[in-house]
């Protein structure tokens, strides 16, 4: 796709992304006010988890996702893992994709795309790679290309590889697809755990080549 295709296509897809939004919106509101009690009922906290996240360009956007974990970091002078402060309507909520649900109000604010690479954390900036940045040149998505080639279970080369070859080749038909293959992850909770951890290990950096 050259870039005056790839343009029109966006324009597009961002009309679509928002009607799309909306009308889900509507349609999911019940399962999220059910969660919303549901987490609230289960542990204190907010029910609402709000992060800073580069958007396109590196923009910053507060994303906003279903909170999954128990607010306390420490018990006993011991730091928790991400798996003990999981709760279980928190786990339920992860291996649905429930948890996402707020994420529309991010679409509909034209912070973020249904499809387009993951928002990650805004600490992560300086430790990218010139090529890896170029994640960035696309609005940030929901799923992408990397959350159905394995999501979690990726090491974060491979994950912002396939980032990089998605801005590079998007259109209509692949957002499709990927749509099409996040329904089918979702279905079978596929990658939604790295290993025995809730989320992916800390982002450091790219190391360069020791034969260098």
């Amino acid at each position: 796709m050259n870039n005056r295709a790839m343009k029109l296509y966006l324009s597009f897809k961002r009309g679509l992304d928002f009607i799309c939004a909306l009308a889900l919106l509507i349609v999911t509101s019940p399962i999220m006010i059910l969660a919303a009690l549901a987490i609230k009922c289960e542990s204190r906290g907010p029910v609402l988890f709000k992060q800073q996240r580069p958007g396109k360009n590196s923009r910053i956007f507060t994303l906003f996702k279903f909170r999954t974990m128990r607010p306390e970091t420490c018990h006993d002078g011991r730091q928790l893992s991400d798996m003990e402060r999981m709760t279980k309507v928190g786990s339920f909520l992860r291996k649905t994709s429930i948890d996402e649900l707020p994420q529309l109000f991010n679409i509909i604010r034209g912070q973020m795309s249904f499809i387009g690479p993951r928002p990650l954390l805004v600490k992560y900036l300086p430790r990218y790679t010139p090529q890896q940045m170029r994640r960035h040149d696309i609005t940030p998505g929901i799923s992408g290309w990397a959350q159905v080639n394995g999501r979690n279970a990726l090491t974060w080369d491979q994950k912002f590889a396939f980032d990089v070859w998605y801005v590079d080749n998007v259109s209509f038909t692949l957002d499709l697809k990927i749509l099409f293959l996040t329904v089918l992850n979702i279905l079978t909770s596929k990658g939604v755990n790295s290993s025995n951890d809730a989320t992916m290990p800390e982002f450091r950096g790219t190391c360069p080549d020791d034969s260098d």
